[in-house]
């Protein structure tokens, strides 16, 4: 095989898995490991993938890159719906308190929330700093609603900063949702922007009890800033079973995964 097609099929290899090793790219191009660091840096200098310990990553899969809302929405919407279907079902009733963070498969969770036919979360207060969910609560339900303020960031329409992390740290939610880029064995749950993982980290310590809404898209996944330890939420919720050093790691910190 010449270097050239090697080195396509290595690109369209990385392209589809997201991530390969050095050892995997040897064996199946029966070449050495030295050949297949070549070829990888090779690749990085055009920019068709990223080269991580033992192998390479995906470009898109850099620990700062984040896509906007409205590209996010179109993507895993209906595994995102599920895990938001799921989610709805541990809101609690009657006179009780919910953060709600900013994200996609979040905003779907308030979505239901204010298209359920019984009513049953009138007298829930919603507590956000994201403006889709703030406007979808505040337009199309009866719940009550808090907005919590701040800087808002244009990539995600959420509030960031002094004052958004002050009003969270003088709250005690029943209960909080949250959204993460990455939920590692090790590294734990993160996101690209320092600032927006500082609200989540404010978020995290405010409420007596945190979910997590994380697709399988991003398990065993880390992105720059690590905003939560696994030990700090309660309950993951996803559509596909953690496997691995992730299903050990939930295991040993009492976390509880529900697979929508």
């Amino acid at each position: 095989m010449f270097a050239a097609e090697r080195h396509r099929l290595i690109g369209a290899l990385v392209d589809a898995q997201g991530r390969v090793t050095v050892g995997e790219l040897a064996d199946k191009f029966d070449i050495t490991k030295e050949t297949v660091r070549r070829d990888l840096a090779m690749l990085e200098e055009l920019s068709q993938l990223r080269r991580v310990h033992g192998g390479a990553v995906a470009v898109h899969k850099a620990s700062t890159s984040e896509q906007s809302l409205d590209t996010r929405q179109l993507q895993r919407h209906d595994e995102k719906l599920r895990i938001a279907r799921q989610a709805l079902a541990l809101v609690p009733a009657g006179a009780a308190s919910a953060v709600i963070d900013a994200g996609t498969t979040t905003e779907l969770l308030a979505e239901l929330l204010t298209s359920e036919p019984d009513g049953r979360h009138d007298d829930l207060l919603v507590i956000t700093h994201a403006v889709p969910i703030a406007y979808r609560i505040s337009t199309g339900s009866q719940l009550q609603l808090e907005m919590v303020g701040g800087r808002v960031r244009g990539l995600t329409s959420a509030g960031i900063g002094a004052t958004t992390l002050e009003r969270f740290a003088a709250l005690r939610p029943d209960i909080a949702f949250i959204g993460a880029n990455g939920i590692h064995a090790s590294f734990g749950l993160s996101t690209p922007d320092p600032l927006e993982a500082a609200v989540k980290t404010a978020i995290v310590r405010s409420a007596r009890r945190v979910v997590a809404l994380i697709d399988s898209s991003k398990l065993d996944e880390e992105t720059l800033v690590r905003f939560a330890g696994l030990e700090e939420i309660d309950t993951l919720i996803t559509d596909k079973e953690p496997a691995g050093p992730l299903a050990a790691a939930l295991e040993q910190a009492d976390v509880e995964v529900v697979v929508a």
